[in-house]
């Protein structure tokens, strides 16, 4: 039997390693014990299971592999925030990072290397979309995350504690590898976190967030940036086809689905001059009137030609205290991780484009470039 035959047991829900087993003439216990040497102790090698026999162990490595993403690189910022660049069957390459901050260590995780949706202040958008992750690319980068830590999951001193589907891609456009990698990392078998610490982050997929409700309770954030559809039909320009009265009302769907004092995280890119101003604020308290809800503000991490800047610390501070006084709870979030290009927003890869959009921003990068050498020959004079 040929690799290409062999069944990836990485990206495989409990249910599925049950079939799986099954399928091969085995007892179903078999698939939490294998889950567990795969997620619990990072074991890759099946002749390191102990508690199979020898005999199912060769089975096993004749027609099954547990295979992850390709470690090209890994990072370590000065503030303790950690990058991995791994390359994916297509041949390109996404960001995964981590970032400690008290006694909580969350993961942010890529769904799809590049993205299709193009939204204009971040630099994954810029280099438009090859291809969606398998389920086992996504929870592979969980899986290599804490295998580097070499904590074993759901114990008290575990490294992660949170997982956000907040790095490259929308991972609602991946639905049907998304869920079953977040439900890999709530299995005991798995990763044993929280429902309410794995947080899926969309642009606003409509039909999906009301898909979402049907299988999973994860926590739901919302990428807004804008309080208005004219500005946000700019920045997130997806907001065409979802505008936001449509798009908070599929949001309130599913938190209240959720029950349990349950609430939707707002994250809002600040801008400066284009989204921090008082009359942003005060359009926003507007919207988010009675919606049980958190805001977290980001400063806007550059990155080159972007068009864009980020705001002083006075305009940051003035636009949280506004939405504070309006009764909203606020965190500015602080930049991590930005000496490694790992902050929110900066996470490129390389990616092999699919939607020649790279080329566009490659020579606008280019043309900037050249505007720039004849004042540096003219500053070397």
């Amino acid at each position: 039997m040929t690799d290409a035959a062999k069944t990836n047991l990485l990206g495989l829900t409990q249910a599925e390693m049950e079939s799986f087993f099954e399928s091969i003439g085995e007892k179903r216990f078999r698939a939490g014990q294998v889950m567990k040497w795969i997620h619990h102790f990072g074991v890759e090698d099946f002749d390191a299971m102990s508690n199979l026999g020898k005999a199912l162990r060769e089975k096993l490595s004749a027609c099954a592999e547990i295979r992850g993403p390709e470690i090209v690189s890994q990072d370590i910022s000065a503030d303790g925030t950690r990058k991995w660049v791994v390359r994916v069957a297509s041949g390109s390459c996404v960001e995964t990072v981590y970032i400690p901050q008290g006694g909580r260590g969350t993961l942010c995780v890529s769904s799809q290397a590049g993205c299709a949706l193009d939204c204009s202040f971040c630099s994954t958008g810029k280099q438009g979309f090859n291809s969606d992750l398998t389920a086992a690319e996504i929870i592979g980068q969980v899986w290599i995350a804490n295998k580097s830590f070499g904590t074993v999951p759901a114990k008290i001193d575990r490294a992660i504690t949170n997982v956000v589907m907040m790095g490259m891609g929308e991972p609602l456009l991946n639905f049907d590898n998304v869920v079953p990698a977040m439900q890999i990392m709530m299995d005991d078998l798995g990763y044993g976190i929280s429902k309410r610490k794995v947080t899926l982050s969309t642009s606003g997929v409509v039909p999906m967030i009301d898909k979402l409700a049907t299988v999973t309770d994860v926590s739901l954030a919302l990428s807004l940036h804008a309080p208005n559809d004219e500005l946000r039909n700019q920045l997130v320009p997806l907001n065409k086809k979802y505008p936001l009265e449509v798009l908070l009302a599929a949001c309130r769907r599913y938190i209240e689905g959720l029950g349990e004092k349950r609430f939707l995280t707002i994250e809002y890119t600040l801008l400066k001059d284009v989204n921090d101003q008082p009359e942003h604020a005060a359009q926003m308290i507007a919207l988010l009137k009675d919606f049980p809800c958190k805001i977290n503000l980001i400063p806007f991490n550059p990155f080159p030609f972007s068009g864009y800047e980020r705001p002083s610390n006075n305009a940051i501070r003035r636009f949280q205290d506004l939405l504070h006084k309006a009764g909203f709870n606020v965190t500015v979030r602080t930049t991590r991780g930005d000496d490694i290009d790992a902050a929110c927003g900066q996470l490129v890869g390389q990616v092999q484009d699919r939607t020649r959009r790279s080329e566009r921003y490659i020579a606008v990068r280019q043309l900037g470039n050249e505007a720039a050498e004849p004042r540096n020959a003219a500053n070397r004079n």
